[in-house]
């Protein structure tokens, strides 16, 4: 037999299944740069989902659960949220790297 490359996973979780895609436009770029544009992101660090939410900041903009567990669209519409009441601020890397102020 010819070896083949291969990616095998292992783990004790079920891998989240993403609900909905990323949005184009703005929020798609900061999603992109915050995430790689994954709704399903939980990497461990605290921060979850396409824009990087801590929990309390989630709960904070009317979120359940965890953001990682919700629709990007939900996800977009929370965030568009945060924005309004605190600004970019809330993105420092991607939205200096984006250009937003």
């Amino acid at each position: 037999l010819e070896p083949v490359a291969q990616v095998e996973k292992h783990g004790t979780k079920p891998k989240p299944v993403a609900t909905g895609v990323a949005p184009d436009g703005v929020w798609g770029a900061l999603a992109q740069c915050e995430s790689g544009g994954n709704p399903a992101t939980n990497t461990g660090n605290g921060y979850y989902g396409l824009y990087q939410f801590s929990a309390s900041t989630w709960k904070s903009v009317g979120g359940s659960g965890l953001p990682s567990e919700a629709s990007a669209e939900e996800q977009t519409m929370r965030a568009q949220t945060l924005q309004q009441r605190s600004g970019w601020g809330q993105w420092p890397h991607c939205s200096s790297k984006l250009g937003l102020r």
